[in-house]
């Protein structure tokens, strides 16, 4: 939600603004819309999630999901290496934070505890996104995919797929 954080930290993406007002033209729209949280960063954009959740459901989200930042090979390094420019007063603990949602480590191989976390941390990490989603009535997690709702390609379209 933070615009200089978020300017910093995805300099390519829609500003958090813009992000809203897509989420607002999509559900006045009819279109289903929600939010995902993610990567949520312990110890840097962890404070953010009540406000995102809050913020996605008054401009008429519907579902919401999270995850949670993980640093697989290389990009442990290039994170680090960003933590040294823009947050180094700060960059052993949010390290630390990561590190106590993933066993000690910088990432997770296992499929469903590098998107969620493990331990203490992450438990009370999805009791607080729970908790916020009830609060402002989202549904948790994304919808089920529905194929009834597409169609199928007018005839000699489907060579190009």
């Amino acid at each position: 939600m933070d615009p200089d954080l978020s300017r910093v930290l995805e300099p390519r993406a829609s500003s958090p603004r813009a992000r809203l007002d897509t989420i607002r033209a999509l559900a006045d729209a009819g279109v289903p819309a929600g939010v995902s949280a993610a990567p949520m960063i312990p110890g840097l954009t962890d404070s953010e999630m009540p406000a995102i959740l809050a913020a996605a459901a008054a401009h008429g989200a519907a579902f919401a999901a999270y995850s949670m930042v993980r640093l697989p090979g290389a990009v442990a390094a290039v994170f680090s290496n960003w933590l040294d420019r823009h947050q180094p007063l700060a960059k052993e603990k949010i390290l630390g934070r990561i590190r106590a949602v993933h066993a000690g480590k910088l990432n997770s191989s296992n499929p469903v505890a590098r998107m969620r976390g493990t331990g203490e941390a992450a438990i009370q990490w999805q009791a607080l996104f729970h908790a916020c989603c009830r609060k402002h009535g989202l549904r948790s997690g994304t919808p089920v995919f529905d194929p009834a709702a597409f169609r199928r390609l007018t005839p000699g379209q489907g060579e190009l797929f």
